[in-house]
């Protein structure tokens, strides 16, 4: 094939991404998640963190460079993926998109799930396997190890980038007493290309696929991968919590990854890949929320200060580099132990303000700024209120199991 042809089956390829379902089927979903969340935190803060846009905006930017790293390890090792099989993993991914659960966009639910599906497709439903395309052409070998290598990508953003503006929440606790919460509820779209039997480009080394295919052709396709994630954070700093997950999944998609290589030499592990998968994927999320809620609740009244709940940008606060989990112990040399004592004290000095902070390294530091006209009366700083207006089925939500 000469490089024209290459470049234009390229172009085909790149045009399919566009026009893909569920690359605005997400849009308008992220936008919906933007709007809940806001929605919540009117209703408990009366105001918003991020603006209504930060859902899209994050689901749109953070996954594309995982994505090229991962259209290249798929390219060299040479996945072949049929069209049926991205059916069922585009139809399982708009379900669970449209449940509004941010976690069932795991990959070991989407591409575990169609595995399985897609096995039992083809055992006990033959004349069904027809109706969808290259079903015939299926590599489960293939499969498991591209959900082994997505599953590990996702602990590696969960990692990296799910703790990033998680966004606060008030419930009660059993005692009735306000207990503040970080919600952490993510998607990541990721560009993936995609290698499908074909007769548009042809294998020109002897080495490469590395995983044998139907026969030495195939065409190349860019879809929008997508897999989220969702975790509710009470008994410790959102950053540590999360990181904890993100490196668990990692672990997972490792091993998973692992026994799909060992499945090309003995085919009957391709259907424990999924099953490891979906199994261990709950596992960690159940055992995460067990621990949570064990843990003594970290975003609480303090006897000592007021501790940072939330931060709005483009604040006093946020100019200040603030973080969640400090402690304001005194504003212009004046202790605080609620809201009305914060507030109190700012109107000691309306021109400068100064503050003595317990930092998250348990050192005290103090920070200074002048004050303005029109900013925010308490510096964008968001505490756990003493009385605040509940939600019973928030509160009930907020106890789930993912």
């Amino acid at each position: 094939m000469s490089v024209e042809d290459s470049l234009i089956e390229l172009l085909k390829g790149v045009g399919i991404f566009f026009l893909h379902p569920l690359f605005y089927l997400m849009i308008a979903m992220s936008l919906l998640y933007g709007y809940a969340r806001v929605k919540r935190e009117r209703k408990t803060f009366h105001t918003r963190i991020e603006d209504v846009y930060d859902e899209f905006k994050f689901t749109y930017s953070k996954g594309i460079l995982p994505g090229i790293l991962l259209s290249l390890v798929s390219f060299g090792i040479g996945l072949i993926v049929p069209v049926g099989m991205l059916l069922f993993i585009a139809g399982l991914t708009a379900i669970a998109a449209l449940t509004c659960r941010q976690s069932c966009l795991s990959s070991a639910y989407t591409l575990g799930l169609s595995m399985v599906l897609g096995f039992c497709l083809m055992t006990f439903g033959s004349g069904s396997a027809i109706a969808l395309p290259q079903m015939s052409y299926v590599s489960w070998s293939a499969l498991a190890i591209l959900l082994g290598l997505l599953l590990t990508a996702e602990g590696i953003l969960i990692y990296k980038t799910a703790h990033i503006k998680t966004s606060p929440a008030i419930v009660t606790s059993k005692r009735g007493q306000p207990i503040g919460q970080q919600i952490a509820r993510r998607v990541w779209l990721l560009p993936l290309f995609i290698l499908i039997p074909g007769h548009a480009i042809e294998a020109s080394v002897s080495w490469w696929p590395v995983l044998p295919i139907h026969n030495d052709t195939f065409q190349l396709l860019w879809i929008p991968y997508i897999f989220g994630f969702h975790q509710r954070v009470q008994g410790s700093l959102p950053m540590e919590s999360i990181k904890v997950t993100g490196r668990r999944i990692s672990i997972l998609g490792i091993f998973t990854l692992l026994v799909a290589t060992a499945s090309i030499w003995w085919s009957p592990l391709t259907m424990v890949v999924p099953g490891m998968a979906i199994v261990g994927r709950f596992f960690i999320s159940w055992k995460q929320r067990v621990n949570d809620n064990s843990a003594p609740f970290y975003f609480s009244k303090r006897d000592q200060g007021l501790m940072v709940l939330g931060i709005i940008p483009n604040t006093p606060a946020a100019d200040l580099g603030l973080q969640i989990g400090e402690i304001i112990t005194k504003v212009n040399g004046y202790e605080v132990k609620n809201t009305t004592d914060f507030y109190e004290a700012l109107q000691k000095n309306r021109a400068f303000f100064k503050l003595e902070i317990i930092g998250l390294n348990q050192q005290v530091r103090f920070e200074q700024r002048a004050s303005y006209e029109g900013e925010h009366h308490e510096l964008g700083i968001l505490f756990v209120e003493e009385q605040v207006e509940y939600d019973d089925s928030e509160v009930a939500a907020s106890t789930e199991t993912p």
